[in-house]
């Protein structure tokens, strides 16, 4: 019995040559996306250390054997943990995305790309303190910057068309991708080093989004992205040692990732990669919630001071009406009994429910504490979400990217409050100049939470201004947000 079946090596996939190539030849020269990638550090860092004031979270950091510590290994900001770089790149990325409150991409699929700030920062550190231990010269935060540009646009750009969650994937993968990538350049892979590393970015295992969605939602989806990222250091380091990779990974018949997992189809592009999915990341600013549910918790917010002027409270409403978009329907529109802070911020009606009571939205109001009042799940059940077909046209929109959201009130007695509809997020681009400085406020009541006044100036000394940040060693950066 003969075989049809060519053993004959095939050419590279065109999609990881692609993305290889972006990494190691494009020149990113826009201001805009040092500015938007500065701001983002910024942003990234200080949601890592608000999640450090949870004992959820920090149970899961430091070394995987206690008491383990590298030498010239890299350092986790807001704790005293040095580490080997693939721990490290987990410790980092758990803190960045555990209370989800840093930046977001939506598309086809959506995600979080500074989740790649774990893999980038610790990688960056630790070749930093390795070169000066050798008497050679450090990165500066500028590279790190660069690499982050890269992974956003890797990870943005695969997102604008491909939905991996429509086959049951976690957009986790795209970290690891976008991870690997980026960490292969700054270890100084060779493009065919690079290549055969990002082929092990997609042959690797991918996790299921079981762990986001009812009735299974739980605290994995708070350190997956810092798996990811700690995965893609691995693989990087794994093809520095000369490992071979798989030129067909994708598109192999049978055994490629088209036919395995894509049901296959193969990916497609809207455009070619170079700085726009940093020019146009979401920031979330106000509110630590998924992000299809940012505006209509502002909504919320507007409604709640409406109550208030007239007299009235969430007691004496009948109804609510959400308008909102499909991707908001088929991940947050969730009905029943809510088990965890995970279940919670991923349900559209307890983020609404919440402002609405309280005229606020913080991380704590996930917690058992907040989510035993009764009067919670009692405006859940009066609220009805529909999705509005408008909404999610211009949610696909390239020009528009809108998350849009409209509540419509009933009370008691008959009377309906006027709809308050909110289309952009305030972290969204069209509202940076009114974002911004929030989101700098955000970063400094932050590192407020974490470590004493003295080295809060210092910290923003470094840090707040672009050019003086750019310039300085990424282990001098790093050692102001230790603790001794």
């Amino acid at each position: 019995m003969s075989s049809d079946i060519s053993n004959v090596r095939p050419e590279t996939d065109q999609v990881i040559t692609d993305i290889v190539d972006y990494v190691l030849n494009y020149q990113i020269t826009g201001d805009e996306a040092f500015r938007t990638a500065h701001y983002c550090l910024l942003d990234t860092l200080g949601c890592g250390f608000e999640a450090l004031t949870y004992p959820a979270c920090t149970k899961m950091l430091g070394p995987i054997v206690s008491g383990t510590v590298v030498p010239h290994g890299a350092k986790v900001p807001g704790t005293a943990y040095q580490l080997d770089p693939i721990q490290a790149a987990f410790n980092i990325g758990a803190m960045i995305r555990w209370l989800d409150f840093n930046d977001t991409w939506l598309a086809a699929e959506w995600g979080h790309p500074s989740d790649n700030l774990g893999g980038i920062l610790a990688v960056a550190d630790w070749l930093s303190r390795t070169a000066v231990a050798n008497g050679q010269q450090p990165l500066i935060m500028k590279d790190v910057l660069d690499a982050m540009i890269r992974a956003h646009e890797i990870q943005g750009v695969m997102a604008l068309e491909n939905s991996f969650n429509k086959v049951g994937l976690d957009h986790v993968l795209l970290v690891k991708l976008a991870s690997t990538a980026t960490v292969g350049k700054l270890i100084g892979l060779t493009r065919e080093e690079l290549i055969n590393a990002v082929s092990h970015a997609f042959v690797d295992g991918h996790a299921l989004r079981t762990y986001r969605h009812a009735p299974n939602t739980g605290s994995r989806k708070s350190w997956a992205a810092g798996d990811a990222t700690s995965r893609a250091v691995r693989l990087a380091l794994i093809a520095k040692t000369g490992e071979m990779g798989y030129p067909s990974v994708l598109t192999a018949n049978t055994w490629g990732f088209y036919d395995v997992l894509f049901k296959g189809h193969p990916f497609r592009f809207q455009r070619e990669y170079g700085s726009y999915v940093m020019e146009n990341v979401l920031f979330k600013i106000s509110f630590p919630a998924e992000f299809h549910a940012q505006t209509a918790v502002e909504a919320a917010m507007i409604l709640h001071g409406k109550l208030t002027d007239l007299g009235r409270t969430a007691a004496d409403i009948q109804h609510i009406r959400i308008r909102t978009h499909e991707a908001a329907i088929r991940i947050i529109d969730k009905k029943g009994p809510l088990y965890n802070p995970a279940d919670r911020d991923h349900c559209l009606q307890y983020m609404v429910a919440v402002p609405l009571l309280y005229g606020r939205l913080t991380a704590s109001d996930y917690e058992d504490s907040i989510a035993v009042d009764s009067r919670i799940d009692s405006l859940r059940e009066k609220m009805e979400a529909e999705e509005d077909k408008q909404f999610t046209q211009d949610y696909h929109d390239p020009e528009k990217r809108s998350i849009a959201n409209a509540l419509t009130v009933t009370l008691n007695d008959g009377t309906v409050l006027a709809e308050e509809i909110v289309e952009y997020p305030i972290g969204h681009k069209r509202r940076r100049t009114e974002g911004i400085p929030l989101l700098i406020g955000k970063y400094k009541t932050n590192l407020a939470r974490i470590f004493p006044t003295k080295r809060q100036q210092q910290i923003l000394a470094a840090s707040l201004n672009l050019e003086t940040l750019s310039r300085m060693p990424v282990n001098a950066f790093v050692d102001l947000m230790v603790i001794p």
